[in-house]
């Protein structure tokens, strides 16, 4: 028998959040949609869903207080949380040689407070939930091929999301007494609404398939890690990039 299973995704308002949400749905779960500033993509998000009970919740991940809160409202709201998708994340260009020193910080800091600390925030109470709850869970962090190939226009991008990467790895140690996965995908170049204008030939021919991926191949990756099937990927870091970028 298939139990729909309650599960949040962090960042779901459109692109990769957003088709990962989708994913799940389809799947007969029931997903709380997370959102920061988009709140009427977030809508457009949840009225897409199939399937039912699912729920739209606001909340600032790099609040701690408010980190706390977010998975706090998932598990009243969904009566538990057996899967987090962290993928809340911010972006931005801040190359070192044309980017003067106070918006270096500004950026570093805010990239960290969201990437990196939202992430370990959200989850920690998630996992404690889990834990005290006798949930055998499933983490899946979004990481970035970036976070090993470089990101020499979003360093600090590309830092916290190997930091993420190697979060979920040490989680993976830490929680698999509980029965609790956690795993990490890494996508390429993906096209989203946020990088449309990126997609160029030369961002194409990144890969030998000649185009860039699509938001469902990611949430496909995420499908599975957070499966049961999925528990000895755990501490994992799956390459989803068109063999752009092999190590």
């Amino acid at each position: 028998m298939v139990t729909s299973r309650g599960v949040l995704v962090t960042g779901a308002s459109r692109g990769i959040g957003r088709a990962i949400a989708t994913a799940f749905a389809a799947a007969g779960d029931r997903v709380a949609v997370h959102y920061s500033s988009r709140r009427e993509e977030a809508e457009r998000t949840l009225r897409g869903l199939p399937g039912d009970g699912h729920v739209l919740i606001g909340a600032d991940v790099s609040d701690p207080a408010a980190a706390a809160r977010l998975v706090d409202e998932a598990v009243d709201r969904l009566g538990t949380v057996h899967v987090l998708v962290n993928n809340a994340a911010i972006n931005l260009p801040h190359p070192l040689p044309s980017t003067d020193y106070l918006e270096w910080q500004r950026v570093w800091r805010q990239t960290v407070e969201v990437n990196l600390l939202g992430t370990a925030n959200v989850s920690y109470r998630a996992a404690r939930h889990m834990i005290d709850n006798g949930v055998p869970g499933r983490i899946v962090n979004i990481g970035s091929r970036g976070a090993s190939r470089g990101e020499p226009d979003h360093p600090a991008y590309g830092a916290t999301k190997a930091a993420v990467q190697a979060l979920g790895q040490s989680l993976a140690v830490s929680l698999a007494p509980f029965g609790i996965g956690v795993a990490s995908v890494a996508p390429g170049f993906i096209a989203t609404e946020r990088v449309a204008e990126r997609v160029t030939e030369a961002v194409r021919a990144q890969s030998p398939f000649g185009r860039v991926g699509e938001p469902a191949e990611i949430a496909a990756a995420v499908l599975y890690l957070a499966s049961p099937q999925a528990v000895w990927s755990s501490g994992a870091v799956l390459d989803v990039n068109g063999a752009s970028y092999l190590h």
